[in-house]
């Protein structure tokens, strides 16, 4: 246990710093969410409706924590072929799942970055109140949502990595999901067949945590669930991770499959 925690302190602190270097993500997980948090101000101020500000600021941040997970982790695996990196790995003491997890709870990490900026850039442009009814749950589930993010991110590595253009794949991804979960408005407008798939997605979950820690409710279910699925992500993604392991060792094609 000490060993895992280890590795998992050294490769958190690598990849936040490798990610902060990139001009991409940072763009991804900082100017993007501002950009979609003022297209939904400017739509709610049309729409009569000021009162929404604060509800749809912190959906825009967390929008941002998925968006930045949903990039970096969909091609996380990826990343390590192209730099040479994961036969090394692979080849290594510790189980592949143990250095994997640290790489994408990360991408989601560094996602608070969205959350803080998109809540600022409200509060000083469009002077919405930044009041936390409950900030004591606020502090225990903002961790635990982003956690679970990145766990979803995991399991996405897990099982993007058998696609050649995994990023393509996981960038189609990020807007029916926001939808879906109701990151920018009420999932009661989407038809009812789609809220089953939101209640199996993380994001769906970690934003009511911090809507409700944040605007007032009792978020205690929503954060149970959050760990219940970060649980069910961690098993399938060591599953699907020990599957491709075996298949390219098989097949002798790691740096290839």
């Amino acid at each position: 246990m000490r060993n895992a925690l280890r590795i998992f302190g050294a490769g958190w602190w690598m990849n936040m710093k490798q990610l902060t270097q990139s001009p991409l993500f940072v763009f991804t997980s900082l100017i993007e969410p501002l950009i979609m948090a003022t297209i939904a101000f400017y739509t709610a101020k049309a729409g009569g409706k000021p009162e929404a500000l604060f509800y749809l600021a912190i959906g825009a941040g967390v929008m941002g924590i998925w968006s930045s997970t949903l990039f970096g982790s969909g091609g996380v695996i990826s990343w390590q072929r192209w730099e040479g990196t994961l036969e090394l790995l692979v080849a290594s003491p510790p189980p592949l799942i143990v250095i994997v997890v640290p790489l994408t709870i990360a991408t989601s990490s560094i996602g608070i970055y969205s959350l803080t900026a998109t809540l600022l850039w409200g509060r000083f442009l469009f002077g919405i109140p930044f009041d936390l009814a409950h900030p004591w749950l606020f502090a225990v589930g903002l961790p635990i949502a982003v956690v679970a993010m990145g766990l979803l991110g995991l399991l996405i590595a897990s099982t993007f990595v058998l696609y050649r253009e995994a990023n393509a794949l996981s960038n189609m991804l990020e807007f029916p999901i926001a939808l879906v979960t109701g990151l920018l408005f009420a999932t009661s407008l989407l038809p009812g067949w789609t809220r089953p798939i939101g209640w199996l997605l993380a994001p769906t979950w970690a934003a009511r945590v911090i809507r409700e820690s944040a605007l007032g409710g009792n978020p205690l279910f929503e954060i149970a669930m959050c760990v219940i699925l970060s649980g069910a992500y961690l098993v399938l993604a060591s599953h699907f991770l020990r599957v491709l392991e075996v298949r390219a060792r098989a097949k002798a094609t790691l740096a290839l499959a």
